[in-house]
């Protein structure tokens, strides 16, 4: 197949890979193809719907490498969910009794786009599956290559999703000067609260981070510069066992010791009970396009800090999130070398005319490779067996149990 033209498209939330990635692909293209000619559609798939893309020209080539120093996405992002008639209808996207992934579809074949790059987590890129079928079907050939985009590490079998190091990262950085504020007053709980729906990674790998940045400093306890006071005391995520009484028998024990409590959580934490007293008490949960529920209105920073304040005796309460703080921010090494080495598979397979998304496959001994598009699933558990997991909590002196429920919600 001859490519004309490539397109290129971010979506969902930022993670601090999308940039990088833009700038990485458009550098490839100008690199072993500068033939072709490259668009960006603005927004995600609300640019797609609505027409709306840029060029890159010249300029914008010779430019591509200053977007790894960024965080954010050049091209822009939305939640748009093309299955999501009635919210498409609603926002104007779309006229009523139109299907918006035909719409969409047949919006590529007029912008004349040969590949399909997506940047974005499963939904984003089984969605651009769906149209590169709809118009096979109809006679026109869509090369589709995505790369994965998510923070909480959570796509199926993708060993790791780009950006979800550098979020971390920040995200442990973030920790450092909020858990600054442990001796403004007697009696602190400070939990610190990461992004995670349904995944745990991030606030998994934020903790981690953070205890591993402790062991960097040097300490004055005879002072009250002491690490015990600064380091990380009880870790919540959606994979575990939520047991509110005997982990605030530990951590009162902590307060009454030492003067106050540390908790990352991770805010899918405790959402099945939060809804659920919510529903006891006949209020509305509410919901995004996705048919996810919206965790802001729920609060779960708020709902644990109220739990444990009174379990535990706490004078003074502070929730911090993290969340956009960390997933705006610019890729760090980590991610700029994974980032490098799946645009350039991707370039690779799309010149082929190989659809997929890229990733180390894990079923397939951590390849790299295109993986197809029907294999690609969200909402990848956390794995909390992992050992280096168990260190941590063993370390900090938490137990680890399975949760009795699914996390999804």
């Amino acid at each position: 197949m001859s490519i004309r033209r490539v397109a290129l498209l971010t979506a969902g939330g930022f993670a601090p890979c999308l940039s990088a990635a833009v700038g990485d692909l458009i550098e490839r293209y100008t690199e072993v193809a500068p033939e072709v000619e490259i668009i960006a559609y603005q927004y995600g798939y609300h640019g797609l719907l609505t027409g709306n893309y840029i060029v890159i020209d010249d300029e914008g080539r010779k430019n591509a490498g200053i977007l790894r120093e960024f965080g954010g996405s050049p091209i822009g992002n939305s939640r748009v969910k093309l299955t999501n008639a009635k919210n498409l209808v609603e926002r104007g996207l779309v006229e009523e009794g139109v299907n918006p992934l035909e719409f969409a579809a047949e919006q590529l074949r007029k912008d004349g786009v040969d590949v399909l790059h997506t940047i974005g987590g499963d939904d984003t890129n089984t969605t651009a599956a769906d149209l590169a079928a709809y118009l096979k079907e109809h006679d026109y050939d869509l090369t589709v290559v995505g790369l994965p985009k998510t923070i909480d590490n959570d796509i199926v079998p993708i060993r790791q999703s780009l950006g979800a190091w550098s979020a971390a990262q920040e995200g442990a950085g973030f920790a450092f000067n909020v858990i600054g504020e442990h001796r403004s007053n007697p009696r602190m709980l400070i939990i610190h609260e990461c992004m995670g729906r349904n995944c745990g990674y991030l606030t998994a790998e934020t903790a981690k981070r953070y205890h591993e940045l402790l062991g960097t400093k040097s300490w004055a306890p005879s002072l009250g510069l002491a690490r015990e006071r600064w380091d990380v005391h009880a870790v919540f995520l959606p994979e575990m066992k939520l047991d509110l009484e005997a982990e605030a028998k530990r951590l009162k024990d902590l307060m009454d010791s030492q003067g106050n409590v540390n908790i990352f959580l991770s805010e899918g934490a405790g959402v099945p009970e939060i809804i659920a007293e919510m529903e006891a008490r006949g209020e509305e949960v509410q919901r995004d396009p996705f048919g996810h529920v919206k965790l802001d209105t729920i609060n779960p920073g708020q709902w644990f800090a109220k739990q444990f304040a009174h379990l535990i005796g706490a004078e003074k309460v502070m929730v911090q999130k993290s969340g956009y703080f960390s997933r705006a921010t610019n890729a760090n090494q980590e991610d700029l070398d994974l980032i490098k080495s799946m645009c350039d598979l991707a370039v690779e397979c799309a010149l082929k005319g190989e659809s997929g998304v890229i990733g180390n496959d894990e079923e397939n001994g951590d390849e790299l490779c295109a993986i197809a598009f029907p294999r690609i699933a969200g909402h990848k558990a956390f794995d909390i067996t992992q050992p280096w997991f168990t260190g941590l909590m063993a370390e900090i002196g938490q137990g680890v149990e399975p949760a009795e429920v699914s996390a999804e919600h």
